[in-house]
């Protein structure tokens, strides 16, 4: 596996905005993944993966319209996920793609998938311990629109306060995993 930093650096200048946006955040999901394998060792979680599946979740952001953090591409940034997973894919990185393509939300299911345009339908959902473990802690840091500052870690409460829009099976879910990757 090549060091995650020269993926990224494929696809995004190391100077610009972007670049730092990116890597900071994905900094900060990195470490909070790793701290909560640590809490759950003994579901054996694959430690090295899971740093790397961290840095590498949000590579497909620069082919979305999201203007707010550099990114003029032409896909929604919902699709952030599945455009990873192909940029991934083509790389012969086929668990990190799939961390790529179902860390979105707290996964999407059939039937949202559905009502989106995307170009495959399918269930988007973490399965593995590591896809769970780097979804969880995606959740607790925005992507700061400074890449000079870090983002802030976000609480439990306002984490579901924010699924809450979305169902309550998503806030659910998340509580769920707080409960095993906390408790």
């Amino acid at each position: 596996m090549p060091n995650p930093i020269d993926i990224i650096c494929e696809f995004y200048a190391p100077c610009s905005e972007t670049y730092k946006i990116l890597v900071q955040h994905s900094e900060q999901v990195a470490r909070k993944a790793l701290d909560v394998a640590g809490r759950v060792a003994h579901l054996h979680p694959d430690f090295k993966f899971i740093e790397e599946a961290a840095m590498l979740h949000d590579i497909g952001i620069f082919m979305t319209d999201a203007v707010e953090l550099g990114c003029r591409g032409e896909f929604p940034y919902i699709f952030h996920g599945y455009l990873g997973r192909k940029i991934l894919e083509s790389r012969g990185l086929p668990r990190h793609a799939l961390v790529c393509e179902r860390h979105v939300g707290v996964g999407l299911g059939l039937a949202e998938v559905k009502r989106l345009p995307f170009p495959e339908v399918r269930e988007m959902i973490p399965i593995s311990i590591e896809e769970q473990i780097v979804c969880y802690a995606d959740k607790f840091f925005s992507k700061s629109k400074n890449g000079d500052l870090p983002a802030k870690e976000k609480s439990l409460e306002d984490i579901l306060c924010g699924l809450a829009f979305y169902g309550h099976d998503k806030v659910a879910k998340f509580q769920a995993w707080a409960d095993m990757f906390e408790g």
